[in-house]
């Protein structure tokens, strides 16, 4: 129902930065998650950082310190700053909205990270 569609991947060498962004299309949600996931070939898809709309964070300890997620409401939009990143953070990355009250899941189609050592 709900589309997401992320930007900001790219080829970067370690320790660089890099910032994706989250646009989600429709109505504006309130009560929701909003997050980041990767997977590698092989892999399965594992959480890396979200937000929920009051602000609150979490983040996987890999990624502690190095990357920080933000929101903006008004416009549905999720952001993951990424800095000092490393070659074992090459990955895509998938944007994640999820509505609390509704019980909903949305994804969207992953932007490719690659980090050269």
């Amino acid at each position: 129902q709900v589309q997401l569609v992320e930007s900001g991947g790219g080829l970067v060498q370690a320790g660089g930065s890099l910032r994706l962004s989250c646009a989600a299309s429709g109505s504006m949600f309130r009560a929701t998650v909003m997050g980041w996931y990767r997977q590698t070939p092989g892999k399965q898809r594992d959480f890396v950082a979200h937000i929920t709309s009051g602000g609150s964070t979490d983040y996987a300890d890999s990624v502690k310190g190095r990357f920080t997620i933000s929101r903006d409401n008004a416009k549905n939009t999720v952001y993951l700053q990424m800095n000092s990143l490393k070659p074992e953070d090459t990955a895509v990355y998938y944007c994640n909205l999820r509505r609390i009250l509704i019980g909903t899941d949305s994804w969207g189609q992953g932007t490719q990270v690659t980090v050269s050592s």
